[in-house]
């Protein structure tokens, strides 16, 4: 786990690179993309429970 002097320094290179009007755009663009990959493994969890549902049922079937 990064410190927190690390965590400044990795700050003040993206605000250098990018610089102060474009960062707050990639902050956004980021969380968004955080949010879809979140929800889209959820889908996949929740597919994965529903299949082994599917499965145990069939087991008890049998």
């Amino acid at each position: 786990m990064p410190g927190p002097l690390s965590l400044v320094v990795i700050a003040v290179v993206a605000l250098l690179i990018f610089g102060p009007k474009k960062l707050p755009e990639l902050g956004k663009a980021f969380g968004s993309s955080l949010r879809e990959f979140k929800n889209a493994t959820k889908g996949l969890v929740d597919d994965d429970e529903v299949d082994v549902k599917k499965k145990d049922e069939q087991k008890e079937l049998r």
